[in-house]
């Protein structure tokens, strides 16, 4: 295992209730003016938005609304969102819904507290903030796990850039599962997917050799398998969608990941082919991934062939190499099983070869991937999902 140092600050309230159990632990410590962030308005349909603001006035408190907040929140939504904190006075961020939100205000906190662009300051400087509006988040979508850390992805959308940021670690986060049954079924199936490739990304890092975090995520991986399987069969179980919601968190509070250098590949083709097209995230980590592993297999025949029999339960092949591919093509079916798409075509993305080498050109290589792509070969892997 890597050298480590391991803290965890973020303080999680689960369980059905967990949002009005936290809130009444929490108030005291937010300050007068807070700023209550959403996206696309499903809070305010299914009325937790007025529960939430009926709360938070009862505690004396003024409430600032930010909403419309995208499903790839833009660097223009957080420089609005920065504005309106600074201009309001806000002393605290409740972030309500799924990773969009909390990404955006993560970011939204730093850039608040900065006299700088926050994109000089990290991509162009080097450098990281420091200080912040605290926040917390209310999980509505679970999968991105983002309330748990302090890492964020925003799309510049002159650029064509969805690059990470570092911003506010959540002071705590409310997992509640009564609030994620206003999610359509889609929308819960490829945040679970994204969970699962959390789990892959980090598995599939270095060192190569089984150990306990290996072992650990192992036991997520196959958690979450069972229990998309399962929310197919009835995706009002609670039980079922109780789990899922402490799966996403095991998969970035930072646990399976001890010891690791990540790989995440998948995720930075699937960022920049969002950053084109604007596509739904996990279900792009859906079309890509079993494409991606034909390739890398060769690179690491025995890690994956280890994955294949540990998480897929496939029957050994004669070779490493076929063990692994028979896991891909276990992984590709359980893909094409859960209704996700399989193809760029099926997802409703731009597959030309223009935006495919613009995306390829602009992908960030990871260090702990299983072999350095070339632009060539990550130009033929976007091709292959087509």
């Amino acid at each position: 295992m890597e050298s480590f140092v391991y803290d965890y600050p973020v303080k999680n309230y689960f369980g059905n209730g967990a949002t009005w159990r936290a809130l009444d632990a929490e108030l005291p410590n937010m300050g007068e003016r807070v700023m209550l962030a959403y996206g696309g308005g499903s809070i305010k349909r299914s009325g937790l938005y007025d529960k939430l603001v009926s709360k938070l006035k009862a505690a004396g408190k003024t409430v600032v609304g930010f909403g419309g907040i995208m499903s790839n929140p833009t660097y223009e939504k957080v420089q609005e969102g920065a504005r309106l904190a600074r201009e309001e006075g806000i002393d605290f961020i409740i972030a309500a819904g799924g990773g969009s939100v909390f990404d955006c205000c993560k970011v939204v906190s730093a850039q608040a507290n900065l006299d700088v662009d926050i994109d000089s300051l990290e991509h162009g400087q080097g450098g990281a903030p420091t200080e912040f509006i605290p926040m917390a988040c209310i999980v509505t979508v679970f999968g991105t796990g983002a309330e748990q850390n302090d890492g964020a992805v925003i799309t510049n959308e002159e650029t064509h850039v969805k690059a990470p940021f570092l911003g506010a670690l959540p002071k705590w986060a409310a997992l509640d599962p009564e609030l994620t049954l206003t999610v359509p079924e889609e929308q819960l199936m490829s945040g679970a997917f994204d969970t699962l490739s959390h789990c892959m990304e980090t598995y599939f890092g270095t060192p190569r050799v089984n150990d306990v975090s290996d072992d650990l995520n192992v036991a997520v991986q196959r958690n979450v398998i069972g229990n998309m399987r399962c929310l197919l069969d009835d995706p009002a179980d609670m039980d079922v969608r109780s789990e899922f919601e402490y799966d996403s968190a095991m998969a970035e509070n930072g646990v399976l990941k001890i010891g690791k250098v990540t790989d995440f590949q998948c995720h930075m083709i699937q960022h920049q082919y969002g950053a084109y097209t604007h596509t739904n995230h996990g279900m792009g980590l859906a079309v890509i991934h079993p494409h991606l592993y034909r390739h890398l297999a060769p690179a690491a025949p025995e890690q994956f062939a280890r994955w294949a029999r540990d998480v897929w339960d496939v029957e050994a092949g004669e070779t490493d190499l076929e063990t692994a591919n028979r896991g891909i093509d276990a992984l590709a079916a359980f893909i094409k099983e859960m209704g996700l798409p399989t193809t760029f075509a099926e997802l409703g993305g731009d597959a030309s070869d223009q935006t495919l080498s613009s995306v390829a050109d602009s992908t960030v290589l990871t260090k702990g991937c299983a072999k350095k792509l070339t632009s060539d070969e990550l130009f033929e892997i976007l091709t292959e999902c087509r």
